[in-house]
């Protein structure tokens, strides 16, 4: 059966100047209201212990510059601040944090009786009109709402958020088991293993030298009492090096979709490991190389696209011993019977050969496989 979904299409926009003023206008009223409110309901709890009820429209009076703005984009910054509040407070997330300019900056409107739409080749925004876009591919479905972001690197994009139907994926009959890997990304139950690209690795030579030069122009203005926001050069060389993490970061998502719809496209049960990642970045040793292969992301990719098309994704539990368990015969190896550096290892019971990963790997498959089994809701297994 067709399934209704909510999914982002991102765009690029080439805004004129003046377009590029109301940007700038935007994404300073929406952080400043995001700041000021967030300011008034810590002072209004640490005096009063009960939370404040504060809205955008009771500061317009004061600071009449945010009428500029999209009210819409006002709005959505009361309804994330509440829900930020909220996850705090219920389920022990971060408390929200203070926003800085040039970190992130951007801002949501919604679409109300046609104020957000698209042409072949322009998005017309509340407030601004058209805006000459480079639209790449064709989105049928409601469009919801439009998030407009600035990058470091000065290009500007709009993320539409479209109602629309999927069609599930044929079933395949053939399951599959996950081992995440820093020397493979990934090592497969079929013995397929899928090299880490390790994007940021690769540059990471350019990058040093980019930012070796930035942090000279950093110190030639302050040697010259100038502001960085006034110096050409400083501006100059921080776009370069925001170019290159732009790169890395473009390289990295287009593998991981490629790949994690390749996995759900040709399969029926994916099986993984539900690994601890905030608690291994914090070994300093493997925090780079973890970071640069962005588990978690790809993680979240497969459990959304197995929702859409129709498919299976099980988390294994992390503290099952994958590695230690021989999946010919089900022997467990001792707590130090195999070290980090052993990466084949003979079972002491029936005599075989395991390459580490693979049997991993098969071993994640057989435990998601019982699970399954174990689940009358096929497919709505871990996906939480």
């Amino acid at each position: 059966m067709p399934k209704q979904i909510l999914k982002a299409y991102k765009v690029r926009l080439y805004p004129n100047d003046e377009q590029q003023v109301f940007f700038a206008k935007s994404f300073g009223c929406t952080r400043f209201i995001w700041n000021k409110m967030l300011s008034d309901k810590v002072n209004h709890y640490k005096a009063n212990k009960t939370i404040l009820n504060n809205t955008p429209a009771q500061y317009k009076k004061e600071f009449e510059w945010l009428k500029e703005v999209d009210s819409l984009a006002l709005a959505n910054v009361q309804q994330n601040l509440r829900s930020a509040y909220k996850k705090f407070f219920e389920q022990g997330t971060g408390f929200p944090k203070f926003k800085k300019k040039g970190i992130k900056d951007s801002y949501t409107t919604n679409n109300q009786k046609g104020t957000v739409a698209l042409t072949y080749n322009s998005v017309k925004l509340p407030k601004i009109g058209h805006i000459k876009a480079k639209v790449h591919r064709r989105i049928n479905g409601l469009i919801k709402s439009a998030t407009i972001s600035g990058t470091p690197s000065g290009k500007y994009f709009v993320s539409l958020l479209v109602e629309t139907v999927v069609e599930p994926l044929p079933k395949t009959y053939s399951n599959i088991g996950i081992d995440l890997g820093l020397t493979n990304f990934i090592v497969l139950s079929d013995s397929t293993k899928v090299a880490n690209p390790r994007f940021l690795s690769k540059l990471k030579d350019k990058l040093a030298r980019e930012q070796k030069i930035l942090a000279k122009r950093r110190e030639v203005a302050k040697a010259q009492q100038r502001k960085l926001s006034d110096s050409r050069n400083y501006q100059k060389q921080k776009a370069k090096v925001a170019k290159i993490y732009e790169k890395i970061t473009n390289q990295r998502l287009d593998f991981l979709h490629k790949l994690s719809f390749n996995i759900i496209k040709n399969h029926d049960v994916i099986a993984i490991e539900d690994l601890n990642i905030k608690g291994m970045v914090k070994n300093r040793k493997l925090a780079k190389a973890i970071n640069d292969s962005s588990w978690s992301v790809f993680t979240i990719m497969l459990a959304y696209k197995a929702e859409w098309y129709d498919k299976a994704l099980v988390r294994i539990d992390q503290w099952y011993p994958s590695s230690k368990t021989c999946s010919g015969c089900d022997y467990v190896l001792g707590k130090d019977d195999l070290k980090l550096s052993d990466r084949l290892w003979d079972c002491p019971r029936c005599l075989q050969t395991h390459d580490r990963d693979i049997n991993a790997s098969i071993n994640i498959l057989n435990q998601g496989l019982i699970l399954v089994k174990q689940s009358k809701t096929v497919g709505a297994i871990g996906l939480a």
